[in-house]
């Protein structure tokens, strides 16, 4: 089959599925509909919030495809009607087998993990708050259970010890999506050898999970070692963020966000959530040494440095 005649249904939500998508419309390839979550109210004004794929697709004049339900009888008799021989499914959501089984070629997923490692919603917050030194982009083949089809491609990348989980997130999203057109052309050209996750887990290792991030997993627990929370500070910056609660002396309480942190300082016997601060620094007690505050959000105010923070702040607080 020719790359001409080749037809896709794209299926993605977020910025980093334009990458790709954009990718396939420059590359020539034959889009012929993008599905993507319905519009919504969004802010005071409620006004109609379009995801970043949709705006994309109008630009390019592709048909875009809304259902709120997969299994939707009108929704399903639709993507029949487009004929298509492949889906692509990037950040979107859990497609019910009426869906993937459909295409002759196939759905192919990406996932921004190297697969079977961080299976699930969040595997770059994962990847930067573990501490890890690498991690890439996966493509496969979509199955019954989530993210545990057969291995198509797989690239990485070093995470660098300052990076941040949005750093990380922009370099994947570019690499993913030149991956995702070498992984078509593979299709195209009937060279895929697909490898089942379980021949790539070593004897006894198990899979490791990636789940959703709550606004419960974003708190900072100050007894945890100090490299823990360095990572984990990382792993959650710009967005949705790690946050601390702020104790003055007479008990009133200030929710903080935490986007940068200086190096692990160790030391020992000290009071978790302890604050030291000389007026232009200021650094918190973790359980087995410091962590200085670099850069900081209060909360309704606009997200600064330390030293801009601490011209209105006492030292008489604590983190909990």
């Amino acid at each position: 089959m020719e790359k001409k005649d080749l037809r896709i249904v794209f299926f993605g939500t977020p910025e980093f599925a334009v990458e790709s998508l954009k990718a396939l419309v420059e590359g020539g390839y034959n889009v012929v509909a993008v599905v993507t979550v319905p519009d919504k109210p969004a802010g005071r004004g409620r006004h109609v919030l379009e995801s970043d794929v949709k705006q994309y697709a109008v630009s390019q004049g592709l048909p875009v495809l809304q259902p709120e339900k997969l299994k939707d009888e009108a929704f399903v008799g639709a993507l029949r009607a487009l004929d298509a021989h492949l889906f692509i499914v990037i950040a979107f959501r859990m497609m019910p087998e009426v869906v993937w089984s459909m295409p002759p070629l196939g759905t192919f997923n990406l996932h921004a993990s190297l697969l079977p490692k961080y299976r699930g919603a969040a595997p770059i917050n994962w990847a930067v708050m573990r501490g890890d030194t690498t991690t890439g982009v996966t493509t496969f083949f979509l199955k019954h259970e989530i993210d545990t089809g057969d291995v198509i491609e797989q690239r990485s990348i070093e995470i660098g010890r300052k990076d941040n989980v949005g750093v990380v997130y922009d370099r994947l999203m570019v690499l993913g999506a030149s991956m995702v057109v070498d992984t078509v052309e593979s299709i195209l050209a009937d060279k895929v050898v697909a490898t089942p996750q379980e021949q790539m887990l070593t004897a006894g290792e198990e899979p490791t999970p990636a789940p959703k991030i709550f606004k419960d997993t974003c708190r900072i627990d100050w007894s945890r070692p100090a490299e823990d929370i360095y990572n984990h500070v990382r792993g959650l910056s710009p967005y949705p963020a790690a946050w601390t609660t702020l104790v003055d002396a007479e008990g009133n309480e200030s929710i903080i966000k935490i986007y940068v942190t200086g190096e692990p300082e160790p030391a020992a016997g000290l009071v978790p959530g302890t604050i030291d601060a000389d007026g232009k620094t200021m650094r918190v007690a973790c359980g087995d040494g410091w962590l200085e505050i670099a850069e900081l959000q209060l909360a309704g105010k606009k997200r600064m440095t330390a030293d801009a923070f601490m011209r209105g702040f006492s030292i008489k607080h604590r983190c909990v």
